[in-house]
């Protein structure tokens, strides 16, 4: 399918997975997608509050939409796998030697500097537009290990601009310690690049 569509990367998919939401194509993205390359297919994952429709690139019989029900977030407890783009900023200083107000974003490479960095947006997930912490409304569960993948570099181009992203895929197991908290975190996804496929949780409860 990929190929037959000429799909070459992350930024092509952003793209193509818009036609699933065709009578808001100017809206603002409102949507998390994750992708999985399986060795005979690709399994695409769409989070969103509003019901995608089957694009035409996809075969109707290959497009399922299931709804979340409010009670499945009344879980205390996830096994969670969340693929994510974890990034620090750096400051960018001018010529005469004082910051500049955009920062540079390196890539997260060492295990321990990654498994801090999912702790940390489990207690603060961003800022909102008054410059106050916004809790991710969970933790990690301190009595099951957390597997986290090596890095896996995606490269993508659009019109004047390449780039590329440090995917690293997480798997444990979590707590909710805010319920709302928890459920606007899945809602708007965790770290960077959400808009390329990075950053939508897949959850399943835990009973004991």
């Amino acid at each position: 399918m990929a190929q037959i569509e000429k799909i070459r990367d992350s930024y092509d998919w952003h793209k193509r997975l818009w036609e699933c939401f065709p009578h808001n194509p100017d809206s603002k993205r409102d949507f998390l997608t994750r992708i999985d390359y399986q060795e005979n297919h690709i399994i695409l994952w769409i989070a969103s509050v509003r019901q995608p429709l089957c694009p035409s690139w996809c075969p109707p019989e290959c497009f399922k939409v299931k709804e979340i029900a409010r009670s499945f977030f009344e879980h205390k407890r996830y096994a969670f796998d969340l693929v994510a783009n974890p990034t620090k900023k750096l400051p960018v200083y001018g010529p005469d030697g004082k910051s500049l107000r955009q920062s540079k974003r390196i890539a997260l490479v060492k295990k321990e500097d990654l498994q801090a960095w999912l702790e940390r947006k489990g207690q603060e997930r961003c800022l909102d537009a008054q410059g106050n912490a916004v809790t991710g409304g969970f933790c990690l569960s301190p009595h099951h290990p957390l597997e986290i993948s090596p890095v896996v570099e995606e490269y993508f181009r659009k019109p004047g601009h390449k780039g590329v992203h440090g995917g690293v895929r997480f798997r444990g197991i979590l707590e909710v310690t805010d319920s709302q908290s928890f459920i606007d975190t899945y809602t708007h996804g965790l770290g960077s690049a959400k808009s390329f496929g990075f950053g939508l949780f897949l959850l399943a409860p835990l009973t004991n």
